[in-house]
């Protein structure tokens, strides 16, 4: 084709897509997206026309070119309205036999393996035909596929390549076109038409106008190809999400709920017909329907954190009170630009761990309680050995008292006064905890102090108590976490205690850094009714007590186990004003004994 032929088809596609398309598409916005493929399908047939050009000469080769370029934009917008791959290989095959007239079509894809699979066909009439009835010249097909190049024969029957073959002879085919279909010169399968009618024989310029549907019918099939993967990992992930055991939950920048899964609502007792997701719902959930008032501080810390600075956050033990329940919640909050709009949000990752904690706790009595029955017998044996020489030199002293053996009734009364001597050094012995093995670990405080608050939780005597826990961003510190929380639950349950009668019991925990001493700050401070100056004197001594079943040896131990980690323990008292005890723990300290 001459320049000159080519640049007046040029002008005629051009005016083509001025005028004629103007008034069915209406919008400038459509004209655009018509003209685009319009220049796509110009430069494909202008490949194709280079290399094979049309019969006829060139004022017809105009005419005729401009007439195929508009019926295979219609088939373009006609493939290409739908992505689903069942309707684009219908639409393909049902507009390829009207466009070129064929008696029969179909269309096969390359699997896996390379293998050709049958996917539709359809005849002249527009019906479906099933594989089983619709044969076929496979080595035709298959040479289509492997050598990415077009097959076309204008009378098979006089044609020496394809004459002696099966299908052609029982079948009486004449004509018959086979393309391939590329993606970036990658074939993903074929395009078959024939025909055994003299009077519907397919034309070489027919083959051209084939090859040039076959590349906008490639590409409709390869997007509705992706387009279904990506829907099949979609639908994957979705599942993945709704049946994880685990909370997850993807918010935007404003909160907003993107997903949640059943996890998450059954973790925070929410009902799925009260949560609507989706950013693009008018009346979209927010993460703050989830959470109680006064823990959104909390939340928000956590979140902003991420979406500022990105990285991750993780809280191993978050005490989430749902309203109904106290919960122990394992939180990780993660950054995602993977939103719409490139928009940074937050994945959360919640797992409700309330019966893990439990069980520890279980798991942790059981063997504090196995350490003291195992304790407890070996005093046991102990003392029955003090007390049977007692008891037996006892006894002898009374029968020498009556053989009027004074001397051995002496020695008697001796050993029996010898052994309670041993014994009262043995008790003091068990209750001198300078003398137990301290085992110092680094630990965070914080969680110190809100597993006990859990644990207390279901006691009766806490049920009517407020208790506030304030604190800080604070290091971890080196400590026997045992006998600190010890220290800390012989103080809460002194606290309640002088609390008995208070109308608005009330506990605050103030938990804090000080970073000039380099040590931890723990104030219990509870709004009963105090001691006098006399009483806060004596506190720290041992068998001193105010109660009247007390043993007198709890703050005693404290103060022992306090000093024990380097530390200081003080109290703040007043008659009718509460009490506040003060504990001061350095970061980094050995056990030693005071």
């Amino acid at each position: 084709m001459s320049d000159l032929a080519v640049k007046n088809n040029n002008d005629v596609a051009h005016d083509l897509s001025e005028r004629e398309f103007d008034t069915e598409l209406g919008t400038s916005t459509d004209r655009i997206a018509v003209g685009n493929v319009l220049a796509e399908m110009e430069k494909a047939l202008n490949d194709i026309v280079s290399d094979n050009p049309r019969i006829g000469g060139e004022e017809e080769a105009g005419t005729v070119r401009l007439d195929d370029l508009k019926a295979v934009l219609e088939i373009s917008l006609a493939i290409n309205s739908s992505l689903v791959l069942e309707e684009i290989l219908q639409v393909v095959m049902l507009k390829a036999v009207e466009l070129l007239s064929a008696e029969r079509g179909f269309v096969m894809l390359l699997d896996k393996e390379g293998i050709l699979q049958f996917k539709s066909a359809h005849n002249i009439r527009q019906e479906e035909i099933t594989e089983e009835s619709f044969k076929i010249s496979n080595s035709i097909a298959n040479r289509v596929a492997e050598t990415g190049k077009s097959v076309y024969t204008s009378d098979a029957q006089e044609d020496e390549r394809y004459a002696n073959q099966k299908s052609v002879v029982e079948l009486k085919l004449r004509s018959i076109m086979c393309v391939p279909l590329k993606i970036k010169n990658h074939v993903i399968g074929v395009i078959y038409l024939d025909n055994s009618s003299h009077a519907k024989l397919f034309l070489k310029s027919d083959m051209y106008l084939f090859e040039l549907f076959a590349q906008q019918a490639a590409m409709a099939i390869h997007n509705a190809q992706l387009y279904g993967h990506l829907s099949r990992l979609k639908r994957y992930n979705e599942d993945i999400i709704a049946q994880s055991p685990v909370g997850i939950i993807v918010i935007d920048p404003e909160y907003n709920l993107v997903t949640i899964n059943d996890a998450s609502l059954a973790t925070f007792q929410i009902n799925k017909s009260d949560i609507t997701p989706g950013t693009d719902t008018p009346r979209c959930s927010r993460l703050t329907d989830l959470i109680p008032p006064a823990e959104w501080p909390k939340w928000r810390k956590m979140i902003e954190q991420v979406l500022t600075g990105g990285g991750n956050f993780r809280e191993d033990r978050y005490f989430h009170n749902t309203g109904y329940d106290e919960k122990v919640l394992s939180i990780k909050v993660s950054a995602t630009t993977s939103l719409p709009g490139s928009k940074t949000g937050a994945i959360l990752v919640i797992e409700d761990i309330t019966e893990k904690v439990i069980l520890e706790k279980y798991v942790i009595l059981s063997e504090k309680l196995v350490a003291k029955g195992e304790m407890a017998a070996s005093i046991g044996h102990e003392l029955n050995n003090y007390l049977t020489i007692i008891s037996n030199n006892a006894e002898l002293a009374q029968i020498n008292i009556d053989r009027n053996d004074m001397e051995r009734a002496k020695n008697n009364s001796s050993q029996v006064v010898d052994n309670i001597a041993k014994m009262k050094r043995f008790t003091d012995g068990l209750m001198d905890f300078s003398k137990m093995e301290t085992e110092m670990v680094s630990y965070d405080i914080r969680h110190l102090v809100e597993n006990l608050l859990f644990s207390l939780k279901s006691q009766r005597k806490f049920k009517n108590v407020t208790v506030d826990f304030v604190h800080a961003n604070v290091p971890d510190i080196h400590i026997d976490v045992g006998q600190i929380q010890q220290v800390l639950l012989n103080l809460m349950n002194n606290a309640v205690d002088a609390m008995e009668k208070s109308a608005e019991p009330h506990i605050k925990i103030d938990c804090r850094f000080d970073t000039e001493q380099d040590r931890m700050i723990i104030a219990v401070a509870d709004n009963g009714h105090g001691m006098s100056e006399e009483i806060r004197q004596k506190i720290f001594q041992p068998h001193f007590t105010t109660k009247a079943n007390g043993h007198g040896l709890g703050l005693a131990n404290s103060r022992k186990i306090i000093l024990n980690h380097g530390g200081d323990i003080q109290v703040d008292s007043a008659e009718g004003q509460g009490t506040t005890f003060t504990i001061y723990l350095p970061r980094k300290a050995d056990a030693h004994k005071s």
